[in-house]
This record gives C-alpha cells, structure tokens and sequence, in this order.
C-alpha cells in the first residue's frame, strides 16, 4: 500500500473532521453509539490484518477487538466469565 504524504493525511484529517463518518444504529447492536478512533500501524500489521480479513471475511476492527480480547483474557489473573 503506498504510504500518504503529509499533505494527503492533513486533507483526509480535514475532510473527516468536518464530514465525520455516519454509522447507522439499527446495525449491530446500536455500535453507532461508539467512538472510533484511527490508529496507525505498522507495514507488517496492515498486511497481517489486510490478509486475515480476506480469510476470515471479517473488518480489520473485528479482528484488532479479537486479538486484544485474547490478550486481556490471556494476562487476566481472574477467570474471564465465558472462558474456561
């Protein structure tokens, strides 16, 4: 994927801010009502998500949301209810 210029992330910076992203509600569960927030990432980490969504059929957020799941699960001295 070719990398932005300064001046391509200051425009797509400005163009969100004033023409933010509309959700619909009705959809999953009323995610509408969530935050976003962009995060960068690494060269690796955009080909491991690009790659994993292909394969799985799922967003990039969905699969960031799973892996940091795992993680708190994971290091979690208390039993997370659900998992055994």
């Amino acid at each position: 994927m070719k990398e932005m210029t300064d001046e391509e992330a200051d425009a797509l910076s400005e163009y969100y801010a004033k023409n933010p992203p509309t959700v619909d509600p009705a959809k999953n569960g009323g995610f509408a009502k969530k935050q976003f927030r962009m995060v960068a990432v690494d060269r690796l980490s955009e080909d491991y998500l690009l790659t994993k969504s292909i394969a799985t059929h799922k967003t990039p957020t969905e699969i960031i949301g799973e892996l940091v799941r795992e993680e708190i699960a994971r290091s979690s001295p208390v039993p997370v209810l659900g998992k055994h």
